[in-house]
């Protein structure tokens, strides 16, 4: 955890609103992961915070990457330093993978000539990957238990697991490779039972693709949806790692390549805001705060993600609910009305924390305001 003085410190060199990343929480994260799931392969959810530095630690790291658009693609392929040609095309071919169900034609086409895994999980989409990415690598992503997560996302993406090998099978009619399965629980997965009962009924279509004679799929990605400590309401991480590994081992051979996708889980705690107040007024008697990121920036999460960031000051004293605004003219632009706060001053810094994950990700440019300006350490 960054320092407050050494938060304000930064914010005074480089201004506001700035977006801390602490690289050793990053580490951090990444080691906790890998220790507590040994046999899990690490694919980084770029979607979560695409930053290229924090791509290019996760490389460093040993990592692979979950990519959901050609722009993310590109942003894994252009800081994959340091790799031969030949070594970088193999990274790309066995590190990547697309695992965005619905593609256009046209991402398609520029993905072929790397011949990435991408999943899919209709008729139509085969019918494309045939047509524009013959030479990629299929993984059927299944519709499983999403009941608790914070995002939803069953209802959107998945084939049924009763129409599971049939889609295994006319993919295989069209010529293309069928590698394995995936699914995703939902974002922000604290109800651990959606883990339990998706690999169960991933282990179920295993077995009868096997029966129908489709026997060589060897991938099992388990996706996203490990949550971050926000709280501490959310269970330790190694107590979810022990039921997942149980699982795995009692229903996957060592032959199964075990994939996941965390993004949240990594970057979420690396990262803090540092904002400016900016505006002071009283309403309704209720002391309200303006600052210099808001809802169409760094707290786009509010929104997108469904998720409540506290504002912390760096003045000490007595505290008082008050509302904290962010700095657009739109009445949207609310970061929260109930917030326990000393008397502040307009130049005064507050700071959040938590901030890594799908923030600076889902931002807009509203009004034209600034984005907030980067810093590492660590």
């Amino acid at each position: 955890m960054i320092a407050p003085a050494t938060l304000r410190k930064l914010a005074r060199a480089n201004g506001t609103p700035l977006f801390v990343v602490d690289r050793r929480e990053l580490r951090r994260n990444y080691d906790q992961f890998r220790k507590h799931m040994p046999r899990v392969q690490v694919y980084y959810a770029v979607k979560a915070n695409s930053h290229p530095e924090i791509v290019r630690a996760f490389f460093e790291m040993g990592a692979s990457f979950d990519v959901a658009s050609m722009p993310e693609f590109l942003t894994v392929h252009e800081n994959i330093k340091g790799l031969p040609p030949k070594e970088r095309q193999t990274f790309i071919w066995d590190k990547i993978i697309y695992a965005n169900p619905i593609k256009a034609n046209e991402t398609l086409a520029q993905l072929d000539q790397y011949k990435p895994l991408v999943t899919f999980d209709n008729l139509d989409e085969i019918r494309k990957i045939a047509r524009h990415a013959p030479r990629a690598g299929l993984i059927l992503r299944i519709k499983v238990p999403n009941t608790g997560s914070i995002v939803e996302l069953s209802s959107k993406f998945g084939a049924a697991p009763s129409e599971a090998v049939d889609l295994i099978e006319a993919a295989r009619n069209a010529g293309l490779a069928v590698e394995g399965l995936s699914f995703h629980v939902g974002s922000q997965c604290t109800n651990w039972e959606n883990y339990v009962q998706a690999l169960a009924i991933s282990a179920a279509v295993f077995a009868e693709a096997a029966d129908r004679g489709f026997d060589k799929m060897n991938v099992l990605d388990v996706g996203g949806g490990f949550p971050a400590p926000y709280d501490d309401t959310v269970h330790p991480f190694r107590e979810l790692a022990r039921k997942l590994n149980v699982e795995l081992d009692r229903l996957f051979p060592p032959e199964i390549q075990i994939l996941a996708e965390p993004g949240r889980f990594l970057v979420a705690t690396s990262a803090t805001l540092v904002a400016e107040v900016i505006g002071k007024a009283v309403r309704d008697g209720k002391v309200c705060y303006y600052i210099n990121d808001g809802i169409y920036s760094t707290f786009s999460g509010i929104l997108f993600d469904h998720c409540q960031y506290r504002i912390r000051a760096f003045k000490r004293g007595a505290t008082r609910i008050s509302a904290v605004f962010g700095p657009t003219c739109d009445a949207l632009d609310v970061v929260s009305q109930a917030e326990e706060l000393p008397d502040l001053d307009l130049g005064d810094l507050v700071y959040s924390r938590n901030v890594g994950a799908y923030t600076v990700a889902s931002a807009t440019c509203f009004n034209g305001m600034p984005s907030p300006i980067f810093a590492f350490v660590g």
